[in-house]
């Protein structure tokens, strides 16, 4: 047990390693807040709950992420008055996820930014659709939908307006750009064009299959929602899985990782212009993908993590042809590097383009692989490592450029940490179930996962109903974070950059359009 500076008792989340839980008055949850940004913590998460049928209230959850791993404190709310304080001074990425608490729940901060997030004109301003009384199948007559942009003036000043639907086959994305000339002076994101229901759909789910929803919350980070969602469920039940099931799971992440850098690299080297780099790492994606189809009976495998283990084993043949391809795709990872690094387009490009310093990147609470480009260390692999990281000595990976170049580099040095972790791994699998069974969960308290996916710290909440069902369900992608930094790596560059800039941070638009 610890308590903050504020006297609020803190005490471990039982089945939950680094995980920590207070309940907290509003007075508190700022006082505490206050602590963690003046400590260098940053906001993990911000959602809500409806409990009026259990004690005739609501309940603010809030998730900061400090040097002891991550602090959950409860908020309960009247529900004559859902209101909770604004912390969005504090943390910046607070903004978007408070304003989708309102959509969705009617919950509000007293102060901040009222504007809607997620709800598009979608349904009446006074219904509020994950409140438990809502029926999830209801369908509301189409409204105008006017969205208050923020407007920039002055002699010269213009406004661009790209999406919400794009010439590509991304999803749809609002971009407003106030520019001089082609010089950018401000970016207006709008997402939430794509939302799916998904916190809803998860409360029909019975809480054994609820990892299936979790794995397509967003489709490119498939394993690594699933195994949060996993890990939140075991820790409710107070059960582990045997060890090669963790190896096997570290091994389908390490491999989600690099399909996704492989990927990335490829596209980025396109939008400089650079079309060979798209064809070589599209070429070594595919290839990647294939292997995964023969060895695990599918090229994304959403469905590979379960409660309690895996559903895939590695044959012997299966660990050998594995290993065998790690040489030779090193090598070419390697080659391309040199190739990127060697050509003066690519660089001219590339470096000083979409820069976020680190003192920036600090103040926005910037994540994951594009925090790391800016001198942000944080990687839950070495920070808060679970089994079977904990034993695999994980190399961070940090730069301080914090431009695309650094993005970049980035992407290749992980891409051949992954390689290097699916290397230890095969070669010290350990033998096991692949399953084990689990207790029925808690329903008194909320299980956490917590695992770090390919851009950043991936979470998933996680309630359980006493007839086995899932009771609240929120997960999180650290896009919600990385979606506003955006916005300022633009500023100053010119209006033809925005793809580069935006694909050398790639964010998932279905992960926060939940």
């Amino acid at each position: 047990m610890k308590q903050s500076q504020t006297g609020i008792s803190i005490q471990p989340l039982p089945g939950a390693a680094a995980v920590r839980y207070a309940c907290v008055s509003a007075t508190d949850l700022r006082k505490i807040c206050e602590e963690t940004g003046a400590a260098k913590g940053t906001l993990q998460s911000i959602w809500a709950c409806d409990e009026r049928d259990r004690d005739g209230g609501f309940r603010l959850w809030v998730a900061l992420a400090d040097s002891y791993g991550l602090l959950l404190l409860e908020l309960p709310m009247t529900a004559e008055n859902p209101e909770y304080p604004d912390v969005s001074d504090l943390f910046p990425a607070a903004v978007r996820l408070q304003r989708a608490n309102r959509d969705l729940f009617g919950v509000r901060v007293n102060g901040g930014d009222y504007r809607p997030w997620l709800r598009h004109a979608a349904w009446p301003e006074d219904v509020f659709p994950l409140r438990r009384d809502h029926p999830a199948d209801t369908v509301y007559p189409e409204e105008a939908d006017r969205y208050p942009f923020v407007r920039v003036t002055g002699e010269g000043v213009h406004e661009i307006a790209v999406g919400p639907v794009h010439a590509g086959t991304i999803e749809p994305g609002h971009f407003r750009f106030s520019v001089v000339g082609e010089k950018v002076l401000r970016l207006e994101e709008r997402l939430g064009y794509v939302h799916k229901g998904i916190e809803k759909r998860f409360e029909s789910f019975a809480i054994f299959e609820g990892q299936r929803l979790a794995a397509r919350v967003s489709g490119d980070t498939a394993v690594a929602f699933s195994w949060a969602y996993c890990m939140a469920l075991e820790g409710l039940c107070g059960t582990l899985p045997n060890q090669r099931a963790l190896w096997l799971r570290a091994l389908l992440l390490e491999r989600e990782r690099l399909a996704n850098h492989l990927g990335d690299l490829g596209a980025l080297g396109n939008d400089a212009g650079f079309a060979m780099g798209l064809v070589q790492f599209s070429r070594l994606k595919e290839d990647l993908l294939r292997t995964n189809a023969r060895i695990f009976g599918a090229r994304y495998p959403m469905d590979a993590v379960l409660p309690g283990g895996v559903a895939v084993d590695l044959s012997n043949s299966g660990r050998r042809e594995l290993l065998n391809a790690l040489t030779p795709l090193e090598n070419e990872i390697a080659v391309l590097q040199g190739i990127y690094a060697d050509h003066s387009g690519l660089q001219d490009r590339f470096v000083g383009t979409g820069r976020i310093t680190s003192a920036l990147a600090v103040q926005l609470g910037l994540q994951g692989l594009a925090g790391r480009a800016s001198g942000q260390a944080g990687d839950l692999r070495c920070d808060h490592p679970c089994a079977p990281y904990d034993q695999l000595g994980v190399r961070r990976v940090i730069l301080t450029a914090g431009d695309v170049a650094a993005r970049v580099a980035v992407r290749f040095a992980e891409a051949q940490e992954s390689m290097r972790l699916c290397r230890l791994i095969l070669e010290g699998l350990p033998s096991g179930e692949l399953l084990v069974p689990l207790q029925e969960p808690a329903i008194n308290r909320p299980g956490i996962g917590w695992v770090e996916g390919w851009r950043g710290p991936v979470m998933v909440f996680l309630q359980a109903t006493s007839d086995g069902r899932i009771r609240r369900c929120h997960p999180h992608d650290p896009s919600w974070q990385n979606w506003p930094v955006l916005e300022h790596a633009i500023i100053g560059n010119i209006v033809p950059d925005f793809p580069l800039i935006n694909k050398s941070f790639n964010l998932s638009y279905s992960g926060v359009d939940l």
